[in-house]
């Protein structure tokens, strides 16, 4: 008894797999290492047999040296790809490192071996209710969606043009700025009226010593108003789900 094996079929999967597993390995929320890699590795293997029948139309078989060649440009667009995601999503990273600069908890940082990240705690308090908040409202999907595509745009073994990414990445890299800014503006602008404050009563009572009052008061207010952002975030993350599908799909 014999069996026909496609050769083209289980290539072109096999090149679907490893732009899966590079983008899996560095986008949000995939990216977390409490998911174990086994997981990250299956769920690239389905991803890439559910793409199938999309890579698999017109695929030609190639020799060795080009098949290797075109695994080291599926890395490599798989890795572009991701980072434009972790690019976008790391605003609401950024806003948390803002608040915990300004209203004083920056010297409680600590490092985070699940989510890679060095902050204090906003920082890490609103990345993971980030990626709560991409796995309960289903924002995962929408970047599955445009991850898959993205194989009509760049064709298997076809390669990237850097020129297009590279744009794409300063364009999410202004994003993310303006957007944690935008996210923590309202409680840092409480956070320096309170400096100011502190400051003209300092002038007109030097005695009273009024910074030593600072930082437990710039606490408390962080505190009290640091819930208005937190409740913002799920219209944050499906803002931010929406610029990092329009990233992936502007990808050529």
């Amino acid at each position: 008894m014999a069996f026909a094996l496609d050769f083209a079929w289980l290539e072109a999967v096999m090149l679907a797999g490893v732009r899966m597993v590079a983008f899996i390995v560095i986008a949000p929320p995939f990216s977390y290492n409490a998911i174990p890699l086994r997981v990250k590795g299956m769920l690239a293997v389905a991803l890439a047999l559910a793409v199938s029948p999309r890579v698999t139309a017109g695929y030609v078989s190639m020799d060795t040296a080009a098949f290797f060649g075109a695994v080291v440009l599926e890395v490599l667009v798989g890795a572009v790809l991701g980072f434009l995601v972790y690019v976008i999503f790391s605003a609401v990273q950024s806003a948390g490192g803002l608040i915990d600069m300004f209203g004083g908890f920056q010297l409680a940082q600590a490092f985070d071996p699940q989510s890679m990240i060095n902050g204090a705690q906003f920082t890490r308090l609103f990345q993971m209710t980030a990626l709560a908040l991409m796995f309960s409202s289903d924002a995962y999907q929408l970047i599955i969606g445009g991850l898959v595509r993205t194989f009509s745009a760049l064709p298997l073994g076809g390669g990237i043009d850097l020129a297009h990414p590279v744009e794409a990445a300063v364009g999410a890299v202004t994003q993310m700025f303006l957007a944690s800014v935008q996210i923590a503006g309202p409680l840092l602008v409480v956070l320096f009226l309170a400096d100011a404050g502190l400051g003209l009563l300092t002038r007109v009572a030097p005695a009273l010593n009024a910074f030593a009052l600072g930082f437990p008061l710039k606490i408390l207010l962080t505190l009290m108003l640091g819930g208005l952002v937190f409740v913002a975030l799920p219209r944050i993350v499906a803002s931010l789900t929406g610029l990092a599908v329009d990233a992936l799909t502007g990808v050529r």
